[in-house]
């Protein structure tokens, strides 16, 4: 119903025609609820997005501690290699050992070559070994995170540098336990979360290769 004078609509709740003032507040307030409603709306969708962005990172990316279910053939790698002057360490382990990672790199950031190994024992803990070709002691440090060493032992007729951390638990990642060795001008480093039995068997075939 409108005022037949005005032409406004007549508002039951006023039984009068309503003013310019609360016209516009009238339309106002019904603006601003539209408003917040729709930003409620995007908030949501906004979370939505978010939640299934996580998701599929959770899927999809690996952890750093996880260890890959794949098996290398490192000692054919190895050979492939084919460094010039140079023994590229590829133990033979015992029975129920493999490999999950092989690779060699040029000039690392501290200037040495490095030839990596990834194993998985029996029990599949990890142990990764990575050979310092004519390595300097920057980047012997480096790979035990400048922690000082705990002691020594004799593996394989090798005098071998102990760092044990696991006394760290999970703070020490995957190098609760580390074992260094020289062989000439290469140095071996050992580290992982293996225990002493499956460190031993590593340690000591990695020694009968390289001091042969």
């Amino acid at each position: 119903m409108t005022d037949p004078h005005t032409g406004r609509p007549i508002v039951a709740e006023l039984g009068r025609p309503e003013t310019a003032e609360e016209t516009w507040l009238r339309k106002d307030t019904a603006r601003r609820s539209r408003k917040e409603h729709q930003t409620a709306f995007n908030l949501v969708l906004a979370l939505i997005a978010s939640l299934g962005i996580v998701l599929f990172l959770v899927a999809v990316v690996a952890r750093p501690d996880s260890t890959v279910d794949r098996n290398v053939d490192y000692r054919q790698v190895a050979d492939q290699a084919d460094v010039p002057g140079v023994t590229l360490a590829a133990p033979v382990l015992p029975k129920g050992y493999a490999s999950n990672r092989a690779d060699y790199t040029d000039k690392t950031a501290d200037g040495v070559d490095v030839w990596t190994v990834g194993f998985l024992t029996p029990d599949k803990q990890y142990i990764g070994m990575q050979q310092g070709i004519r390595a300097n002691p920057t980047w012997v440090a480096n790979q035990l995170d400048q922690h000082r060493a705990t002691g020594t032992r004799s593996i394989g007729g090798t005098k071998w540098t102990v760092y044990d951390r696991r006394d760290e638990g999970q703070d020490a990642g995957n190098q609760l336990y580390s074992l260094v060795g020289t062989f000439g001008t290469d140095t071996v480093v050992l580290a992982g979360t293996a225990d002493d039995a499956s460190f031993r068997a590593v340690a000591g075939a990695v020694a009968k290769q390289l001091s042969s």
